[in-house]
């Protein structure tokens, strides 16, 4: 059964319209003929959204009730029961009721895609894992429903639904968004043009990036190798000589008149690793480049211009940024130099010749390079057995000369060639070739002596023999060319099969770095990490390591392998070839792998260690309250009991010592339920029952709570005040334990204050110790609490109970360090506000 297709409304924000897109789509696919159902659909009273919904069939919600209150969800088996071919699913990143099949609606989504039902839903940007931590830094609000990447990554088709910040907060003026008693909090908290500007830009970033990845799948799934200059993408060529920083800063600049530019550097190693690159100088480029927002890259190759190009083609590269040539013209007139080569194959890439202080310098001629094939011991050979082998055959042809004619020397000195072909490749071949044709022309045709030739015939056959010879050595160099890549595909397969056969046996980092030294025969090799904290100058750790010597930064590396921006694979040795270095890419993304599952498998039995502990924490805490609680209750009686014996009785120093001995008491009783509360409520055992609260007669419990101390407080309400959605017990809970603190911190002559006001659909209850207001009386010492008040039990029970009622409990300290606040906020049942499974949007 074919999957289903997933189709995502993107928004930026809440009211810019993509429940209306989707119903719209919905309306577009029924009219042409589509089986179109309304899965779930919330138009938060929208007139224009629910008008759009008109003729769609729409599945009945199901009611669950939690904790008390009624909410109505999506009947996922009514929808699949129903079967139809289009679902229309509002509010991807939704949490269900607790107690529903499928924590998320996502979730709920993959079964109807699993059947292969289409569906049509909605997203908002501040949803998605990945953003939610920079959501929260722009808006200062903590998304609690989020929604993985990965999800919406799957997604067949995702469309953005836009809106400018300016229009948006204009809906939101004339109520098309939030009832009147929310639009002025969201149009000064939430929906400030910042924000929505901000959250603008994430969604059209994190869609491009999207946008990207199919792109760059769909290339190559179709082998396109050509450039599509969809994004600006300038790659710098660092030789390691002087000019690079000028060649960094200029295609810095270049990047910067552009935005959304990625800015790379590539630089080439020769393969036989002679090269006369100072590592401090190349580190000092690599750091410029990484300051500018730059990324460093290395490869091996025969040639700079064809590794350049090819990494160009690989990483979509539009423009190159080179040096001038510091090659002499003599040098220049044999061989043209890489920027040159480059310029003219680039094709669609534009290249940027640079000039720099050190541009038209000396440097040696480039003589012709052996192939992959031959490699550089046979191709020397050869030349040297041409160089020996045909004066030697010249002697021997012209004792021979009344006997052979001009075809007998000719096939022979081919004899000859096909035998330097076979083991120097081309060049060698040709050489011998041209070598063999002027001596058979000196030697052996009239005039003698002299590179003149009288014949026809003769020249046909000295043409006809170079032609031959360059044939056989082109084969001869093809051939090997052919076997040399056999032999390295199966090196290859062998090096890679050995590595997966120690990784599936559990071997640990340091044998498998060891192994892959061995494997390319390497000096010392190290498993690198960044520091992604360390800035500007980067700090590296090695991981694992083998051999002499190893490296502990890149730059001190002959050979680098980069695994991610903070893991990489540096080795001392020999240079790697353009297929070596490939294999070694491939082996340090394996040890990527491995790296990753040993961090996740440490960091998995830390968390158990964790887990364990506060398990065996939170029973001592538990079992030694259950036996502190009947000892102190204990002491309590008595000495309730002595006091009411000693109350008629003159000795007020007893008195008071009695009081405060039972004020300790009550207090140390106190703090053990408030450890056993703190316990359960930290191990899930602690039922909320979330309904309106009246804010009155909690606080009223709250103070007989705290018995004669709760006296002394002062309560400053307005006439009205909504409920809040709250558990009563934890709420008074709560309250009993701001109060009990702020007593205890409170100058006698000062009481603690408490005050409530409605903050749009929230409850916010303030409490001011006695600290606040004016100075003492003059000759009247104030002692101050000492300690971090936001530490103690008290507050730190009082936050956990507020978190678990979706409340929030912030402290504020004032006065330089003296005044202390505590501000409880909790949903209120105000309409527009109380608690909700779902989000706006």
């Amino acid at each position: 059964m074919a999957r289903g297709q997933l189709r995502i409304y993107l928004g930026a924000a809440p009211g810019v319209g993509k429940t209306y897109a989707m119903l719209a789509e919905g309306q577009r696919l029924r009219s042409l003929g589509a089986d179109v159902v309304v899965g779930f659909v919330e138009p938060h009273g929208r007139r224009p959204t629910a008008a759009m919904a008109d003729g769609l069939e729409t599945i009945p919600r199901r009611t669950s009730a939690h904790r008390g209150a009624a909410f109505s969800e999506m009947d996922l088996d009514a929808v699949l029961a129903r079967r139809p071919q289009v679902a229309l699913v509002d509010e991807l990143a939704h949490s269900n009721v607790p107690g529903a099949r499928n924590s998320k609606r996502w979730q709920d989504v993959e079964e109807l895609l699993d059947i292969g039902i289409d569906v049509v839903t909605t997203l908002n940007v501040q949803h998605l894992e990945s953003l939610n931590d920079v959501v929260r830094q722009i808006t200062g609000v903590r998304q609690r429903e989020t929604l993985p990447d990965e999800v919406a990554r799957r997604a067949d088709q995702i469309e953005l639904v836009d809106l400018p910040p300016e229009v948006l907060r204009r809906r939101m003026v004339h109520g098309d968004i939030y009832p009147p008693d929310r639009i002025e909090s969201a149009l000064t908290h939430y929906f400030r043009v910042g924000n929505l500007t901000a959250l603008r830009e994430l969604a059209l970033l994190w869609l491009a990036d999207r946008v990207e990845e199919g792109l760059q799948r769909y290339r190559a799934e179709h082998g396109i190798s050509v450039p599509w200059e969809t994004r600006e993408r300038i790659l710098v060529a660092l030789s390691g000589g002087p000019e690079g920083e000028t060649l960094i800063r200029r295609a810095a600049r270049i990047s910067a008149r552009t935005p959304g530019t990625e800015l790379l550097a590539l630089h080439v190693v020769p393969e036989d690793g002679l090269t006369g690159v100072d590592p401090a100088v190349l580190n000092a480029q690599r750091t410029l480049l990484e300051s500018l927002g730059g990324s460093y890259h290395q490869a091996t190759g025969e040639e700079v211009a064809d590794a350049l190009l090819q990494f160009a083609e690989a990483e979509n590269v539009t423009q190159i940024v080179l040096g001038a040539s510091r090659r002499g013209r003599l040098a220049s007139f044999l061989r043209a130099g890489a920027g040159e080569r480059t310029v003219k194959r680039s094709g669609p890439i534009d290249v940027h010749i640079v000039t720099h202080e050190e541009a038209a310098g000396t440097a040696v001629p480039m003589l012709p390079r052996p192939s992959r094939g031959t490699g550089p011991r046979r191709y020397w050979t050869a030349l040297a057995g041409a160089v020996v082998l045909l004066p030697v055959l010249t002697l021997l042809l012209t004792a021979l000369r009344d006997h052979l004619g001009l075809a007998g020397d000719l096939v022979i000195y081919l004899l000859a060639v096909v035998g330097v072909a076979l083991v120097g490749g081309l060049y060698p071949a040709l050489f011998a070739a041209v070598a063999a044709a002027l001596l058979a022309d000196y030697y052996f045709t009239a005039p003698m002596h002299s590179l003149a030739i009288e014949r026809a015939d003769e020249i046909a056959a000295l043409v006809v023999f170079i032609a031959t010879a360059a044939l056989v050595g082109t084969a001869a160099g093809s051939a090997a060319q052919r076997t040399h890549q056999a032999v390295r595909a199966t090196a290859e397969a062998k090096a890679l099969s050995r590595l997966a056969t120690a990784m599936m046996r559990g071997q640990e980092l340091p044998a498998l770095v060891e192994q892959i030294r061995e494997n390319f025969g390497l000096r010392a090799i190290s498993l690198l990490e960044r520091d992604p904290e360390a800035s500007p100058v980067p700090r590296w750790y090695v991981v694992a390591s083998a051999g002499e010597r190893p490296p502990e930064k890149p730059y001190e590396a002959d050979v680098e392998s980069p695994v991610d921006d903070n893991l990489t694979l540096a080795a001392r040795g020999k240079g790697l070839s353009t297929e070596d270095q490939r294999v070694l890419a491939a082996c340090a993304a394996e040890l990527g792998l491995v790296h990753d599952r040993g961090r996740i498998v440490g960091s998995g039995g830390a968390t158990d260690a964790l887990a364990a502990a506060e398990r065996t924490r939170a029973s001592l805490l538990l079992a030694a309250g259950r036996d502190l609680r009947a000892p102190l209750h204990t002491a309590e009686e008595a000495l309730q009991r002595l006091r009411r014996r000693r109350a008629g009785e003159p000795v007020p120093e007893e008195a008071r010592l009695l009081d405060a001995a039972r004020a300790a008491v009550h207090r140390a009783a106190q703090l053990v339920t408030d450890l056993d509360d703190l316990s359960r409520l930290h191990a899930g055992a602690l039922d909320l029952y979330l309904r309106p609260v009246d804010l009155n007669e909690a606080l009223g419990a709250a103070l007989d709570d705290l018995g004669p101390g709760g006296h002394s407080i002062v309560l400053r309400l307005p006439d009205q005040l909504p409920d809040v959605i709250a558990d009563a017990a934890l709420l008074t809970r709560a309250l009993t334990a701001l109060g009990a603190d702020a007593l205890r911190h409170s100058p006698p002559d000062r009481p603690p204050v408490f005050t409530a006001e409605a903050r749009g659909d929230r409850l916010v209850i303030q409490v001011k110790d006695g600290t606040h207001g004016p100075g003492p009386e003059p000759g009247k010492a104030v002692t101050r609490a000492s300690g971090t008040r936001g530490d103690s039990l008290a507050l730190r029970l009082s936050r956990d109970l507020a978190e678990a009622m979706n409340g929030a409990l912030e402290t504020t300290i004032e006065d330089g360090g003296t005044a202390f606040s505590v501000a409880l906020t909790l949903p209120s049942a105000a309409p527009g506000g109380g608690v909700t499974f779902g989000h706006a949007g």
